[in-house]
């Protein structure tokens, strides 16, 4: 197990634990004052253009697998194993970038795990679900859509933490092929 500077645990603590409460926060705040999907207007914040309003996704990324969440959940906890695995038992952490991007994509998985999990503690209160059955299903809020030409799915600060730690780590993959390691040498490979 390569050595890891410490500060790289408590950056990527911070970020994941930090993306986490944001998240779980906006989501609560959010649904406190909508309610569930459906029983509301949508809250204006750019024209027609961004706006605020409650959506539940059963699936994944952009509704895929609908209704599966038991197997999104287990992938969520191998997500956040391997993560730290890879940062911290490999020795990636001793870059900044992956620490940073994975802080984040670790704290938008398990705030996206705790609504899987049911842990809101939302009830259906409509169709396609029995009134009073558990909702075990992400909670949205961010909707982005420009009127008769593009409609972004709902989404939250979890997700938004994905794709950021995402695109982070193609810019990670993308400077590592460039630079090969060994031209990097020991000392400077740890900053």
């Amino acid at each position: 197990m390569p050595a890891v500077p410490r500060n790289r645990w408590f950056v990527f603590l911070f970020l994941a634990v930090g993306g986490l409460t944001l998240d779980l926060a906006t989501k609560h705040w959010i649904f406190q004052r909508l309610g569930m999907p459906g029983t509301h207007h949508p809250i204006p914040i750019v024209g027609d253009i961004l706006k605020l309003e409650t959506n539940l996704n059963e699936g994944a990324l952009w509704g895929m697998g609908q209704g599966r969440a038991a197997l999104f959940s287990c992938l969520s906890m191998v997500a956040v194993a391997g993560i730290v695995g890879w940062l911290f038992w490999a020795g990636n952490a001793r870059d900044w970038l992956p620490t940073i991007a994975l802080g984040g994509v670790c704290g938008g998985v398990l705030g996206n795990l705790y609504d899987r999990l049911g842990f809101p503690g939302l009830m259906w209160h409509f169709p396609p679900r029995r009134v009073g059955e558990p909702v075990y299903a992400v909670r949205d809020w961010i909707h982005f859509e420009v009127p008769q030409w593009f409609d972004f799915p709902v989404f939250n600060i979890a997700d938004s933490l994905l794709v950021g730690g995402a695109c982070l780590l193609m810019l990670f993959a993308f400077r590592s092929e460039r630079v090969p390691q060994s031209a990097i040498g020991p000392a400077t490979a740890a900053h």
